[in-house]
């Protein structure tokens, strides 16, 4: 692996990947360890988004909350568990898990991998080509044989506010990177990244004000799941409000000084920090999707390989967030494994695999992406939800239960409160969705993925045995349930 130098003006190769977070580099894994030579182009750190100012940094800050939250749940645990966290020794380890901010040991696992490095911003160029503006200023091009994949992600959607643009304000970013606790936080949002930063921040020592436009959180997922996590928060001290609009922000003071919010009811709120986690839009607009017809800040729609089905030829693949599929980074990494073998098997002439099991052949990404909300209480889901299962015109058998009531839930924390639903086809006798929400619950998610994705029959599951005491004797008591 070599870093191409702004000296070499043009190179060729047989794949250009442009973005080296998880997906590029899991698309330019695939690429190279089939022979093929490959170039990935990033104008960031290597490793990306998730790697820096998302999942992991956010995990980091969330892990020690959640584990603080269970020990006060165990007897012989609950009073050493009272007391504050230690902030700083939290924001250390997230410093670590991001590794500082720096990216040698990516740039090293690439050169492990004999796959070749330009930084700089890239732009689509016409067809099968692409222009890297290097640091320095200077132009590298780079020439693809067979594919070019963007892997470009997305980045935060703000709204349309008065006395936005001129105020210093919070993105997902600096509430995953901030090297210090604000008084007063207002979170702007109802989805995943506003009540996971509502939660660790409130626990960290702000006073968290999580405003919500719609009628509940977490507005995806079963309505039982927003209902427990909003419960949660407020117990934890959090100030949330349903139902409001922020209208318009100022700052005071200069960017240290406070943020004055408006309301649509009329109220203002003051604070210290502002995060806006309203959504993402994709990483488009300046990657030179004009140059080969496409509209510079769209979606990329893609078929089951990740082609891109508006590009003739099928040179330009969109692998993970920026085809909208699934905006997770395990599902854009299945996606990269999938796009990979794709490429190859085109560049090398073989057959591509387009039947439903295939191995260049994306589903998961659609029938059954599992996710997991790391709150207070923790919710896991994958499959279908209720709302969808009826909308897709499916007979459905919904089997809930009272996750309190298994025996592993008693071990596992006193006074424990959950939730845990699965979805059943009547005709299919398949799982078809589940969403648990409890302490603990994410490490029962792969088996309900295994379920949906496997079509186990229910009479299979009867003898997949749960072991005694755990929470996954849930799918135990979920078949009695449906038997009745």
């Amino acid at each position: 692996m070599s870093q191409v130098a702004s000296s070499e003006t043009s190179r060729d190769y047989d794949v250009v990947v442009i973005g080296a977070g998880p997906v590029g580099e899991n698309v330019a894994d695939r690429t190279r360890a089939a022979g093929l030579s490959t170039v990935i182009v990033e104008s960031e750190l290597i490793g990306g988004e998730c790697s820096y100012w998302a999942c992991e940094p956010s995990k980091a800050l969330l892990r020690p909350v959640l584990a603080r939250a269970d020990a006060r749940r165990v007897p012989g645990l609950a009073k050493a568990a009272a007391g504050p966290l230690d902030v700083a020794a939290v924001l250390a380890h997230r410093d670590e898990m991001t590794f500082h901010w720096d990216d040698g040991n990516q740039v090293k696992w690439l050169e492990s991998v004999s796959v070749d490095l330009v930084r700089g911003h890239a732009r689509l160029d016409g067809p099968q080509r692409v222009s890297v503006t290097t640091p320095q200023g200077d132009t590298v091009l780079l020439s693809a044989r067979h594919a070019v994949a963007l892997c470009t992600g997305t980045t935060t959607a703000l709204p349309d506010l008065p006395g936005l643009d001129t105020t210093r304000h919070w993105t997902s970013r600096e509430a995953t990177g901030a090297d210090h606790v604000p008084g007063r936080l207002a979170v702007v949002g109802g989805g995943v990244v506003a009540a996971e930063m509502a939660t660790a921040w409130q626990a960290l020592g702000s006073q968290v004000t999580l405003l919500v436009r719609g009628d509940g959180l977490l507005h995806r997922m079963e309505p039982f799941a927003g209902e427990l996590v909003t419960e949660g928060l407020r117990e934890a001290g959090a100030d949330v409000r349903l139902g409001v609009t922020v209208t318009a922000v100022k700052r005071h003071g200069g960017d240290d000084g406070e943020v004055a919010i408006t309301l649509d009811d009329g109220s203002d709120l003051v604070a210290d920090e502002i995060l806006f986690a309203t959504g993402r839009i994709p990483n488009t607009s300046d990657v030179g999707l004009h140059s080969v017809g496409l509209t510079p800040g769209d979606w990329l729609t893609v078929d089951d390989s990740c082609q891109v089905t508006a590009v003739s030829d099928g040179w330009l693949y969109a692998v993970g967030d920026v085809n909208r599929r699934a905006l997770l980074t395990h599902q854009g990494k299945y996606q990269a494994r999938i796009a990979g073998a794709a490429i190859v098997a085109r560049a090398k002439g073989g057959q591509v695999h387009t039947d439903r099991w295939g191995p260049h052949t994306a589903t998961a990404d659609a029938a059954a992406v599992p996710q997991v909300v790391f709150v207070d209480p923790e919710v896991a889901s994958v499959g279908l939800t209720t709302h969808e299962a009826q909308q897709s015109g499916r007979r459905i058998d919904v089997v809930d239960y009272d996750l309190a009531r298994v025996s592993g839930a008693h071990q596992y924390a006193q006074g424990y409160q959950g939730r845990a639903r699965i979805l059943i086809d009547a005709d299919q006798r398949t799982v078809a969705g589940a969403t648990f929400v409890g302490p603990g619950v994410g490490e029962l998610l792969y088996s309900a993925t295994v379920a949906i994705v496997s079509e186990v029959p229910l009479e299979r599951l009867w003898h997949a045995v749960p072991a005694f005491p755990t929470i996954s004797e849930v799918w135990l008591r979920f078949l009695e349930t449906h038997r009745g």
